[in-house]
Order: structure tokens, then C-alpha cells, then sequence
């Protein structure tokens, strides 16, 4: 199996120290927050996305926020089998990527490791992948914008949550440049999830994927992310193999935050 793709999410920094002392619940980046998410497929449990804001950190030099994404599909699935280890560095609003690292187990249990570096100084995004430790792949393209990768598009789409603007947004995606877009249309909306008991307040979108990436995840898609500061991701519905799957939020970690609760 190649590695990487798909989505699930966030950190921020501004100054390392005012950062950490200024952290809040109501700030959409935030230090330590943990995120799990229930995949679904006509509510048969596919496996599970787990999304870790890591500490304050630079990169290259930069204040960055970085995010570690893991994702396992469910032992009793026979059709998929999946198990990758993602790890995105991104400017400290979290809009761009500046390096993404994937670590994903193949079919025959040894490790792919991808990595995708952005020089935007030089205007060149290089890519190498190895597996089982040896590397089988080095490629490299020349950029004009700034490009996020398959971790970050999560965080970019939260910075730009209330915006009600359309966005094309640069993606790397599979060893390949393409793109995404969003459209963030303001619309709140009411979703039921089964993590709580009462219908939370949302902001939905709607964005295209022209890419495709692993078990076939391309083209349209929803999300709901929830309608305060937090824009924590509630509910999202992608494209892949076997149709429409379900990503659902199921549990969470981020100080005294609930998802808002609908009037």
C-alpha cells in the first residue's frame, strides 16, 4: 500500500511563551487538544482517526504548529487495512504546510515512510519515499503558491471556517500537486452526533477534492465544524471505494470544551 492521503486536524503559535500563557479554550488552535473520530460506512465502524495538537515547536527557523494525525481501521474489517502515522508542520496560523512526514504500514506489514519538504524561498517542493528503511522514490516540483498537504487541509479549513469565501487551495496529495477546493458558506446547521445528547450548532461547507487518494477518497465532500471559536471538526462526509463514509466526531480533550449546544 502507498502512502499518503486523506484527511482529519490544529496548533498555532504566536510567541512560544505568550502562546502557552494566552491559550484558551475559545482559540481554535490549541496545545494538547486530542480529537477522536468514529469512520463509518452505513454505520459499520471502519476504523478510527485520532488528531493530536503537539507543543509549541519551530520549523526551519519559523514559529510552526504541528499536528500528529493517527489512523486505524477496524481489525474486523476484511476488506481494509490500514494503520499510518501522519505528521504535518504548519505556518503558525495553520493556512500552509511547511513539511509533511507519513509513516504507513503496507500489506505485507512493513513501512512506507513519505516525506514532502516546501522551500517556498526556492520555489520547489521535494518529495522522497522509502520502505522498509530503504528509499525507492525522490521527486521534486517547482511551486508558484502555498501548498498544504493531506494533514493540514483539516486546520487550513478551520482558519478559514467563517470566512464565506471560496478557496482553491494548493494540495499535495500521493507524490502529486493538485488541488482542493472550499467553499465556506457561513451556513449554520444543527448536527445530531452520537457523543452527546442534544443536537450541536455547526457551520457547514462544502468543498471538491480533484485528487484521489488512498481507497479512492476524491470529489465531494461536507463538513460541520462547530459554530464558536473552537471550530472544532464535528462531522464530516467523504467519497472513497465504497461509497459515502461518515466521520464522526466521538471524543475529545481540550480543556473545559463541549460541543456548543444548539437553541
Amino acid at each position: 500500500m502507498k502512502a499518503p492521503a486523506v484527511a482529519c486536524f490544529i496548533l498555532a503559535l504566536f510567541l512560544t511563551n505568550l502562546f502557552v500563557a494566552s491559550a484558551s479554550d475559545g482559540q481554535f488552535l490549541y496545545p494538547g487538544e486530542e480529537l477522536v473520530y468514529r469512520v463509518s460506512y452505513l454505520n459499520i465502524t471502519l476504523g478510527t482517526i485520532k488528531c493530536v495538537t503537539e507543543p509549541a515547536t519551530t520549523y526551519d527557523g519559523k514559529a510552526s504548529s504541528k499536528v500528529k494525525i493517527y489512523i486505524n481501521s477496524h481489525p474486523n474489517i476484511p476488506f481494509i487495512s490500514l494503520h499510518a502515522i501522519y505528521e504535518s508542520w504548519m505556518e503558525q496560523d495553520a493556512r500552509y504546510s511547511y513539511k509533511f512526514n507519513a509513516n504507513t504500514m503496507g500489506d505485507d506489514d512493513k513501512w512506507y515512510f513519505d516525506e514532502y519538504l516546501f522551500d517556498y524561498d526556492k520555489k520547489l517542493v521535494s518529495m522522497e519515499k522509502f520502505y522498509d528503511k530503504k528509499k525507492i522514490q525522490t521527486k521534486s516540483y517547482s511551486i508558484k503558491r502555498k501548498y498544504n498537504d493531506g494533514s493540514s487541509l483539516l486546520f487550513a479549513a478551520r482558519s478559514f471556517l467563517f470566512s464565506k469565501k471560496s478557496y482553491v487551495l494548493p494540495t499535495v496529495i500521493m507524490d502529486d500537486t493538485v488541488s482542493t477546493v472550499i467553499n465556506f458558506t457561513g451556513a449554520k446547521e444543527e448536527v445530531e452526533i452520537d457523543a452527546v445528547e442534544y443536537p450541536v450548532k455547526t457551520v457547514s461547507f462544502i468543498g471538491n477534492a480533484n485528487w484521489t487518494g488512498i481507497y479512492g477518497l476524491t470529489g465531494k465532500f461536507r463538513g460541520w465544524f462547530s459554530d464558536d471559536e473552537a471550530r472544532v471538526p464535528i462531522k464530516a462526509e467523504m467519497s472513497v471505494y465504497v461509497g459515502s463514509v461518515t466521520i464522526e466526531l466521538q471524543s475529545w480533550k481540550r480543556g473545559t470544551w463541549q460541543p456548543p449546544k444548539a437553541s
